[in-house]
C-alpha cells in the first residue's frame, strides 16, 4: 500500500505510543489501526451472541448439568 501523509495530534500520538510500546510515528499509527479493526470485529461478535441469547439458545448452559467442562472438574475432585 502507498504511503499517506497525516498530521496526527502529537499528544494522542504520544500517547498511543506509550499504550503500545512503539517508537516510531508509522508503528503506532498502525498499532492502533489493527487494535481499532480487532475491537471493532470484537465487538460485532458480542452483538451477534446478545441476539443469539436472546433467542434462549444458550439456556441450557444454565443447567450445570449441561456444562461439559464442569463435570470433567467434578469427576476429578
Amino acid at each position: 500500500m502507498a504511503g499517506h501523509e497525516v498530521d496526527p495530534d502529537s499528544e494522542v500520538l504520544a500517547d498511543a505510543a506509550e499504550l503500545y510500546g512503539t517508537t516510531t510515528e508509522a508503528e503506532t499509527i498502525s498499532a492502533a489501526l489493527h487494535d481499532a479493526a480487532a475491537r471493532t470485529r470484537r465487538t460485532r461478535a458480542l452483538a451477534e451472541l446478545v441476539e443469539i441469547a436472546a433467542t434462549g439458545q444458550f439456556d441450557e448452559l444454565f443447567d450445570k448439568r449441561n456444562r461439559p467442562w464442569q463435570r470433567k472438574q467434578a469427576a476429578r475432585g
